[in-house]
C-alpha cells in the first residue's frame, strides 16, 4: 500500500499538477520503465482527464505534432537523454518539453540536454520515484540482471549495481518514516528454492506465468490468458492461502452463484461452467474471474498429484531438520536418495540435493557424487556457485519457536525472513547476529511492542499508515513466499506495516538459472559466433 501510494502522490504533485495547470492537450512519452511504473498506478482514463491523449514509446519512431505540448517522464540515463534530444534537433517534433526524471539526472547529461535543445524544455523536474510497486506491500527496483552483477565473481559493475541499488531505494524511504533493514539473498538460501503449497507461490513455480499473465486453454479449445494483479480482488483475497483451501474455496463459490440462478447442484468442473455460462450470459463476468482461478487451482493440483506431493515430504524434512512427528532426521541421506531415484526433473532433483547440503551446512562430502546423481556433470555450477552467495559453512540463524502453531505437514517450513521482522517489531533481533543496528521507532518499544503470536483484531490500512513501518530489501531477489510473510506479519501487529522488496521477484527455477550464470564473464562481452562454410 506505502509504495503504490508513495507513486500516485509523487505523480499527482508533479506531473498531473502541472498538467492542471495548460488547458492544452498533450503527449505522454516514456521509456521502458516508467511505462510500467505509470501502468502501476493510472488507467488510460485517468491520464484523458488531465488532458493527456496520447502516450508514445520514447525510442519508437513518432510523426511530429507540433501544436502539442510533450510531456517526457523518463530514467535518467544517456539512452534516454540522447532520444529526448533527437525529438528536437534538426527540428522539434513538438510545440514543447516538459521533462520530468525519475531521479537525479547527472549534471553532464542535464547540461548536455540544456545546451542541445534548451529553448524547448518549459519545466525540467526530478521526482525521486524509481522503484516498482508491485503490489500493496511489495516493490522492486525492475533489475533482474543485478543478481549476476552483484554475486558474480566476474562481475565488473557491482559496486554501480550496488550503488543503483541505494539511490532507487532512497527514493521510496526519504517519503516515509520507517525502519530499514537491508539483507543479501544468502541468507536464507533454503526458501526461495522450497516447493511451496500457498496458491501464489505454488503457481509462479509450477505453472509458465510470465508478466504476471496466466495462459491456458479453455475448454472450447481457444488459447485465453488473465492477468494476475491487484485489479483481480479474487486473487488478492486468496493468494496467501494454502492451495488446499483455494481448491475447497473456489467450487463452493461457484455453487454459491451457481445456487442464486438456480442451477442445479453437481460437480463442479471448467467444462460444466463453460456450458453454464453460454446459457446465462447476464452473469458471465461475474463467473469468469471464478473460471480462471479454478482453471489456476486444477492446473497446480495436477502437478500435486503428479510429483510436488512426494518431494514436499522429503523437501521439509530436510530443510526443517526434522519429520512431521518432530523426530530430528539424523540421516538427511536416507530422505534425499527416494528422490534421487526416482524420475523427477532435473530442476527439482537440484533443489532437492541443495536442501540435502544446506541442511549439513555444506560440508557434504560427497558432493562429486550427487552430482553424478543429478545427471549435472557438464553444468556443475548449478551447485558449486551458492558459494558465491556465502551460504556454505555458514552459521545457521536462530529461529523462533513455532511448534504450537497449526500448519499443513507439507508446509512446514517457515521463512527465516519472517522471524527477522516480528523480532524487528518486538525489539528482539539478535545483536550478535545483526551488529549494525539504529534504535527501532518509539512506537515499537514498551506497551507498544506486540507479538506476531498474538491474536488480535487487525488494523485497517489508514490506522497502520499513521503508525510504525518497516522496509525490507533483500539484495538479489525476493520469493514469493518472503513476500507473503510481509502481508502476515503486518496483520498480526497492531500498528506496524511491512513493507518488503528486492532488485526483483524470482522463482525456483530463475534463481537456479541465476546461480549457474554467475560463473559466466560480463554480459557486455559476449558475442555471437556464426560458423560459415567456404
Amino acid at each position: 500500500m506505502l509504495s503504490c501510494y508513495v507513486l500516485h502522490t509523487g505523480i499527482q504533485d508533479t506531473i498531473i499538477t502541472d498538467c492542471r495547470n495548460s488547458e492544452v492537450w498533450k503527449v505522454l512519452i516514456l521509456d521502458a520503465f516508467t511505462t510500467k511504473l505509470l501502468s502501476s498506478c493510472c488507467k488510460m482514463s485517468d491520464l484523458m482527464s488531465e488532458k493527456i491523449t496520447i502516450v508514445e514509446d520514447l525510442f519508437k519512431s513518432r510523426e511530429p505534432v507540433l501544436e502539442m505540448k510533450a510531456i517526457y517522464f523518463m530514467t535518467p540515463t544517456a539512452k534516454c537523454v540522447d532520444a529526448f534530444i533527437a525529438d528536437f534537433k534538426p527540428k522539434p517534433k513538438y510545440k514543447a518539453a516538459y521533462v520530468y526524471f525519475t531521479d537525479y539526472c547527472p549534471d553532464d547529461l542535464f547540461n548536455k540536454m540544456r545546451q542541445a535543445c534548451g529553448k524547448h524544455i518549459r519545466v525540467c523536474k526530478e521526482i525521486n520515484i524509481s522503484f516498482m510497486p508491485q503490489e500493496a506491500q511489495v516493490f522492486t527496483c525492475d533489475n533482474p540482471g543485478a543478481f549476476r552483477s552483484i554475486y558474480s565473481p566476474k562481475s565488473q559493475d557491482k559496486m554501480k549495481t550496488l550503488e543503483t541499488l541505494a539511490n532507487q531505494l532512497v527514493t521510496l524511504c526519504e517519503k516515509t518514516q520507517a525502519q530499514l533493514l537491508i539483507v543479501d539473498r544468502g541468507f536464507d538460501p533454503v526458501t526461495p528454492i522450497l516447493h511451496e503449497l500457498t496458491y501464489q507461490a505454488m503457481a509462479y513455480d509450477l505453472i509458465d506465468i510470465k508478466n504476471d499473465t496466466y495462459k491456458y486453454k479453455a475448454r472450447d479449445g481457444l488459447e485465453k490468458q488473465a492477468l494476475l494483479n491487484e485489479d483481480d480482488m479474487l486473487w488478492v483475497n486468496l493468494r496467501h492461502q494454502h492451495i488446499a483451501e483455494v481448491s475447497a474455496q473456489i467450487p463452493k463459490m461457484v455453487k454459491e452463484i451457481s445456487a442464486s440462478k438456480k442451477q442445479p447442484d453437481g460437480k463442479i468442473t471448467v467444462s460444466n461452467l463453460a456450458q453454464m455460462m453460454k446459457k446465462m450470459p447476464a452473469f458471465r463476468k461475474q463467473m469468469t474471474e471464478k473460471t480462471i482461478h479454478l482453471q489456476l487451482a486444477e492446473d497446480c493440483m495436477k502437478h500435486f498429484a503428479n510429483n510436488v506431493e512426494k518431494l514436499c515430504k522429503a523437501e521439509q524434512d530436510l530443510a526443517v531438520g526434522a519429520d512431521v512427528e518432530g523426530l530430528k532426521v539424523k540421516d538427511p541421506m536416507r530422505t534425499l536418495l527416494p528422490v534421487l531415484l526416482n524420475p523427477y526433473s532435473k530442476h527439482d532433483k537440484i533443489r532437492a540435493v541443495l536442501l540435502y547440503i544446506f541442511s549439513l551446512n555444506g560440508t557434504s562430502e560427497n558432493l562429486n557424487k550427487l552430482i553424478e546423481h543429478v545427471k549435472i556433470e557438464e553444468e556443475p555450477e548449478y551447485i558449486q556457485n551458492w558459494k558465491e552467495l556465502g551460504v556454505f559453512f555458514s552459521r545457521k540463524p536462530t529461529r523462533r519457536e513455532r511448534s504450537q502453531e497449526e500448519r499443513y505437514n507439507l508446509s512446514r517450513w517457515i521463512p527465516t525472513i519472517k522471524d527477522v521482522m516480528e523480532d524487528v517489531v518486538e525489539n528482539k533481533l539478535d545483536t550478535k547476529e545483526w551488529p549494525h543496528q539504529s534504535e527501532c521507532p518509539a512506537a515499537w518499544n514498551g506497551s507498544g511492542a506486540v507479538s506476531a503470536r498474538q491474536k488480535h483484531k487487525a488494523s485497517t490500512q489508514d490506522d497502520r499508515r499513521t503508525g510504525s513501518r518497516l522496509i525490507i530489501f533483500v539484495i538479489g531477489g525476493i520469493s514469493f513466499s518472503e513476500m507473503r510473510c510481509a502481508y502476515e506479519v503486518t496483520r498480526a501487529m497492531k500498528t506496524c506495516e511491512v513493507i518488503i522488496g528486492s532488485s526483483h521477484i524470482t522463482t525456483p527455477t530463475v534463481l537456479l538459472d541465476d546461480i549457474k550464470a554467475l560463473s559466466k564473464g560480463p554480459m557486455e562481452s559476449f558475442t555471437l559466433e556464426v560458423e560459415t562454410k567456404a
